[in-house]
């Protein structure tokens, strides 16, 4: 255990943890717990409290390249073990999860802010990714070939792109981890990755459980610090053959500009920006429902969150009153308080962004129903927010939000919404609320989206294919398209004679 852990300044419900060495403050390379250069750390804060949770290692150029260094050692013993046995080790991991959730999701409350019932749906979430694809190690390779020349026989198979780069987002910590390493891991390939500096606690946690699962030294490492610094890195190196990231659009566009000169297979989930479409047919007490959960899950700070809702003209003020004495009604409170709904703001920064939309918003003639400030539980916290009559030019329907405030606007007909719902450089979950079932088939094939529910808020899992279209990102993520960017198809051509 770190010697920082005695630090009379640090969170106190840190001593709710069961096991204190899931509390990781060092870098994770080559089987081996790292410091950061010169004993250079960051620190890691409860955006509930401010109160100071960790001191962890801050890594440089030097020891990104150990960690690919040790990666690229490991990738031909990890590749070469028979699928079945490194199976056998994803499901020790998965196992490890399970069994340590409870410390998991103290964790992630405490650097994420974010409601102690959701961080333990995400570590249920988390742990699925590695059961799935464990699974689908003992699969990889089904694919067949008839033969076109009588004197030939034909395989193709898939094999492990080697090194693989990781970078992982602040508001799903552990899900966004394992979603990747999971699918990667399976397929035989080795990994470098960077977790978030707001939330690198979770990443480290898993680290340490991966290891006592018997994942090999130097297929599992986790490098903390700069996201300049060690990502760069990552998409110079020509021996990481794949980049997997979640984030900002902007965010990705670079990676994409790095990994460039080294043609690197890229996965990106990217920015969502998503409508949520209500039809006059809908139960206005149903679609009430989905919006609450399709808005302001993790505190409206997630990529499938509904940032634009388009209401039918004549289940418009009906559906404002209801949605506004729901949202009305949301428990704020530091996400380890009991019932805790709506958490704080990762940043400062957030909060500001907030509050620019929806200051922006009012000034073009929008309607405050609830909400519109700052909350009292502390400075991160925003009240959950109703904004009505919303133009379509106002900077909350044309910007991701990633807060707990809900942009409402009515529209005519189908053919108009759908329009409206297009327009957007964002392509990555659209969500609508309707009885009609030849509406839902033309609405499916009518909305430029990579996922699209009807009637339902969840709709994720490791079975499916997670991913956007335009702007919203590159692959699938989940499924057993998952493991795709993490393979190279290799075709064999027997000469029979």
């Amino acid at each position: 255990m770190s010697a920082h852990f005695a630090r009379p300044d640090r969170h106190p419900d840190i001593d709710r943890l069961t096991d204190r060495r899931m509390l990781r403050e060092l870098a994770y390379i080559d089987g081996h717990w790292t410091a950061g250069q010169a004993g250079q750390t960051f620190e890691v804060r409860d955006p509930a409290t401010g109160a100071a949770i960790a001191w962890v290692a801050r890594l440089g150029v030097e020891q990104t390249d150990q960690a690919i260094d040790a990666a690229a050692r490991a990738f031909p013993g990890w590749r070469d073990l028979p699928p079945r046995e490194r199976s056998a080790r994803l499901c020790r991991w998965h196992d490890l999860i399970l069994t340590a959730k409870e410390d998991l999701a103290l964790i992630m409350t405490l650097e994420q802010g974010k409601p102690l019932a959701e961080s333990r749906g995400e570590i249920d979430y988390a742990a699925s990714f590695i059961e799935w694809y464990a699974e689908e190690a003992k699969r990889l390779n089904v694919e067949s070939v008839t033969s076109h020349l009588a004197d030939a026989e034909m395989m193709v198979r898939r094999e492990a792109v080697g090194v693989v780069g990781v970078v992982t987002p602040w508001n799903f910590p552990s899900a966004m981890l394992t979603r990747k390493a999971a699918a990667a891991l399976a397929a035989g390939c080795t990994i470098v990755a960077h977790p978030s500096s707001e939330t690198p606690l979770s990443a480290l946690a898993l680290a340490e459980l991966a290891d006592r699962a018997g994942i090999p030294a130097g297929v599992f490492n986790i490098v903390t610090g700069d996201a300049a610094t060690i990502v760069g890195r990552l998409c110079e190196d020509a021996r990481v053959r794949a980049m997997s990231f979640t984030g900002s659009t902007e965010i990705g566009r670079l990676i994409a500009a790095q990994c460039a000169p080294t043609v690197k297979s890229l996965v990106m989930e990217l920015g969502g920006h998503a409508p949520l479409i209500v039809f006059a047919d809908a139960d206005v007490e149903r679609a009430v429902d989905i919006a609450i959960g399709a808005k302001f899950a993790t505190s409206g700070q997630d990529c499938l969150a509904a940032n634009r809702i388009y209401v039918e003209r004549p289940v418009y003020d009906a559906f404002c009153k209801a949605f506004a004495e729901k949202i009305a009604a949301l428990k704020v409170a530091p996400g380890l308080e009991s019932d805790a709904e709506i958490g704080p703001l990762m940043h400062e920064r957030a909060v500001r962004k907030v509050e620019e939309q929806v200051e922006d918003a009012l000034k073009r003639g929008s309607r405050c129903l609830t909400g519109g400030g700052r909350h009292e539980a502390g400075p991160l916290f925003y009240r959950p927010t109703l904004l009505t009559d919303v133009p379509d030019d106002a900077l909350v329907m044309r910007e991701e939000t990633f807060g707990p405030v809900a942009a409402v606007t009515s529209f005519e007909t189908e053919e108009e919404v759908v329009v409206r719902a297009n327009d957007t450089e964002y392509g990555l979950v659209a969500y609508v609320v309707t009885r009609d079932g030849a509406r839902m088939l033309r609405l499916g094939r009518a909305l430029e989206y990579g996922m699209v529910a009807f009637n339902r808020v969840k709709i994720t899992g490791a079975p499916i294919p997670f991913g956007g279209v335009k702007q919203s990102g590159l692959g699938r993520e989940g499924s057993r398209h998952g493991i795709e960017a993490f393979t190279e198809l290799k075709y064999l051509c027997l000469d029979l004679n």
